[in-house]
């Protein structure tokens, strides 16, 4: 976006924040007021923005953001709540991953389904392989996430940009905003294909070493994701309602 050049680093995370809500929303992948998405402020060392316990996601705002430290609590000066048990997924992953600089957590349909599936995402389409050998499973251990808890969830997590969170939702990290979203988009996407390729018996799955070769080109030794694909969904949002920068 040309016009962040005129705003500080914290505003151009807000604003790109509340775009992420807002294509979430259009992409029907919000629950009413539940799940979130949390992202770094750069330059200010365990500080977050996160949506405010109580608006759907396409009412979210650059400026409705809430301002958090990394146990989900108020900076001085805001008013709002944080919903405490969701921020506790996002403060145990921030705190243990450097990289984590957007934390997305979604209760999508799709998702549910594949997490509560025995063999979870199975490289039936070229978006699942894209996620063989980087993908991680959390069991669902109720809705309380304690301290234990999100120890366990960091290790399953270990070094993965996503993870199925089993029986409850999708989870991604990103080194950006856009990367977060790119990734959710993809692991969605995977999830829809295997629902409705299981309404077949007869599937064709790939060989071993296909997948394995295919899932490293797709890796791609890591490469940052998102780069070309967010500046198109910005103004994809623009163009339908770009009050999500106010």
């Amino acid at each position: 976006m040309s016009a962040d050049r005129t705003f500080n680093s914290e505003q151009i995370a807000r604003i790109h924040l509340a775009a992420c809500y807002r294509l979430c929303a259009l992409n029907q992948w919000d629950d009413l007021i539940y799940t979130h998405i949390s992202a770094a402020i750069p330059g200010e060392p365990d500080h977050y923005l996160i949506n405010p316990f109580g608006m759907q996601f396409d009412e979210i705002t650059a400026s409705s953001l809430l301002k958090v430290n990394v146990q989900g609590e108020l900076l001085p000066g805001q008013s709002g709540m944080v919903n405490p048990s969701g921020f506790a997924i996002h403060g145990a992953i921030h705190r243990a991953r450097a990289d984590a600089q957007c934390v997305m957590h979604l209760h999508n349909t799709a998702g549910i389904a594949v997490s509560a599936q025995r063999d979870g995402l199975l490289p039936l389409s070229q978006h699942a392989i894209r996620f063989m050998g980087h993908l991680g499973y959390h069991d669902y251990e109720g809705l309380a996430l304690t301290e234990s808890e999100g120890v366990r969830l960091v290790t399953n997590l270990g070094n993965h940009p996503a993870m199925l969170l089993r029986n409850h939702g999708t989870l991604t990290v990103g080194r950006t905003i856009a990367e977060a979203y790119v990734v959710m988009a993809t692991l969605i996407k995977a999830c829809e294909i295997q629902v409705a390729a299981l309404s077949s018996p007869n599937l064709i799955m790939p060989g071993p070493r296909i997948i394995e070769k295919a899932a490293a080109d797709l890796h791609d030794f890591g490469v940052e994701e998102g780069v070309l694909e967010w500046p198109a969904l910005l103004r994809k949002l623009d163009r339908i309602d770009p009050s999500y920068k106010e």
